[in-house]
């Protein structure tokens, strides 16, 4: 079987089915960005349990399952535009950046382009660059192109070295704008929506395999966490080697989150020890059910 890595996923929202799914699909490691919840945080400290969150519980999990959890730490650019509460948040951000599975700083970035967004984006950028770290950059749903340009803009503003940055949600409009940029090209594939896995094989055969990076970006919304595996299967059936598979689909994403110096595709294919009688803190990921050990 193949061995897939989605570098975007945003496993809290999901079920433990769904990480039974995923490995059986390939899927042996995963990276989960922080992101909004669906409504608004009406607090700072609302910030620290959800962190805390993405670096303990759901990295447990996922181990619980087999698959290799890491996270990107962010405030989003949906919630900056409280900017008391963005501020709290940027206070304690820096010390969730040191963890050893924080892979990058993100997702950041634009969502109605506000001024109170484009504030925050730099500071986390340049924290970003302090701190030697990635940066996962999310691209408006809205005004797509208009975000890019500006993101593009920023970057080069802010000094970072365009090599840590992976912008993600690209697609046939905003994926030219990038290419020259020395960023690295992330894609969402959805069911409906952003980008399909046909759309996607397309880009790969115009554009070629170079820093592309593929997701499924599932949350609680209408998504699909085997977007990843079908869109290997994808570019099979249209004629890309099983070697290209690898490199778009593990390989350029772990390479891309390796410059943390925090995840390598060694340890990732490293095989993982399933122990489900495993406690976190005194919980189970079981209800019940006969515990899997391995």
């Amino acid at each position: 079987m193949m061995k897939y890595f989605d570098p975007h996923i945003h496993m809290l929202a999901r079920t433990t089915d769904d990480y039974e799914r995923m490995a059986a699909a390939g899927i042996v490691g995963v990276v989960e960005p922080a992101f909004w919840l669906g409504q608004p945080r009406t607090q700072a400290a609302s910030f620290i349990d959800y962190f805390n969150a993405l670096i303990g519980w759901e990295s447990f999990r996922a181990s619980q399952f087999g698959i290799r959890h890491y996270c990107t730490i962010g405030i989003n650019p949906k919630e900056v535009n409280n900017v008391p509460m963005a501020e709290e948040v940027m206070k304690f951000l820096p010390r969730y950046c040191a963890k050893d599975n924080v892979v990058a700083i993100g997702e950041i970035g634009y969502d109605d382009i506000t001024d109170a967004e484009e504030r925050f984006f730099a500071e986390q950028l340049l924290l970003a660059k302090e701190l030697n770290l990635p940066a996962l950059v999310h691209t408006p749903h809205r005004d797509k192109k208009t975000g890019t340009e500006r993101t593009l803009s920023l970057v080069k503003e802010v000094g970072i070295n365009p090599e840590l940055v992976l912008i993600d949600h690209l697609n046939e409009v905003t994926l030219p704008l990038v290419l020259d940029s020395g960023c690295w090209r992330g894609h969402s594939v959805y069911p409906d929506t952003k980008m399909s896995e046909t759309r996607m094989v397309a880009l790969l055969q115009q554009y070629g395999l170079e820093k592309m990076v593929v997701n499924s970006a599932a949350d609680w919304g209408k998504s699909d966490p085997l977007k990843v595996p079908k869109t290997g299967q994808a570019m099979l059936d249209s004629g890309f080697s099983e070697a290209d598979v690898e490199r778009v689909l593990f390989n350029n994403p772990i390479e891309y989150y390796a410059q943390s110096g925090r995840i390598s595709i060694e340890e990732v294919l490293a095989p993982m020890a399933i122990d489900q009688q495993m406690l976190w803190e005194d919980n189970s990921v079981l209800r019940g059910q006969t515990p899997v050990v391995q």
